[in-house]
């Protein structure tokens, strides 16, 4: 028989944080308004976390974790380019229909983060844009991709993944490994040579 496996306060705490903080943005989310929701006192909200900053922090560390710990399997794979972006939009697709609310958080919300944090976050995506564009790199050598401003592509294909959250649902007609799919074959069609 399989044990149940009960969230810790904590991880409640983060929860309904995440959906607070997805609602009505960080800023203007108190911690008495998720003591409410949680229907606790505020006072006893802190003796599980020592700040909303570090809600936030923890969120937004942790989900980066997730796309860059996807992002080094696929990097320890032998695949050509084409093959490997399509890994890389599939890998990015599952890490935010994982979570929408943490998603939302991620992408909106790191900005309130105070330094140093802010500047490790920074350093953060900048290092996952260089893996996303080592992959056009590797597909502009191999001539599968034109030749193109590789910051530009990169940029593109994050918008076009980053918004997924806005309008993906769980109980949806797609799954993810579909709008993953159909998102490749547009970005990839579009970047290959004719």
């Amino acid at each position: 028989m399989a044990e149940l496996i009960q969230k810790t306060r904590k991880e409640h705490i983060r929860e309904v944080a995440e959906s607070l903080f997805r609602r009505q943005g960080y800023p203007a989310t108190s911690m008495r308004q998720l003591a409410g929701e949680l229907g606790i006192e505020a006072a006893s909200v802190y003796s599980h976390i020592k700040s909303k900053e570090e809600i936030l922090r923890d969120i937004c560390f942790d989900m980066a974790k997730e796309f860059f710990n996807e992002a080094e399997i696929i990097q320890n794979l032998n695949m050509d380019a084409e093959s490997r972006l399509r890994a890389a939009i599939t890998a990015h697709i599952k890490v935010i229909t994982h979570n929408i609310d943490a998603s939302a958080v991620f992408f909106h919300d790191w900005r309130h983060l105070s330094e140093p944090y802010i500047n490790d976050f920074r350093v953060l995506r900048m290092q996952y844009q260089t893996y996303l564009r080592s992959i056009i790199k590797q597909g502009i050598l191999e001539g599968v991709f034109n030749k193109s401003d590789e910051k530009f592509t990169v940029l593109t294909i994050l918008s076009a993944m980053n918004w997924t959250y806005e309008w993906y649902k769980p109980d949806g007609k797609m799954t993810y490994q579909e709008i993953a799919n159909n998102l490749a074959d547009i970005l990839i069609n579009g970047l290959k040579n004719s």
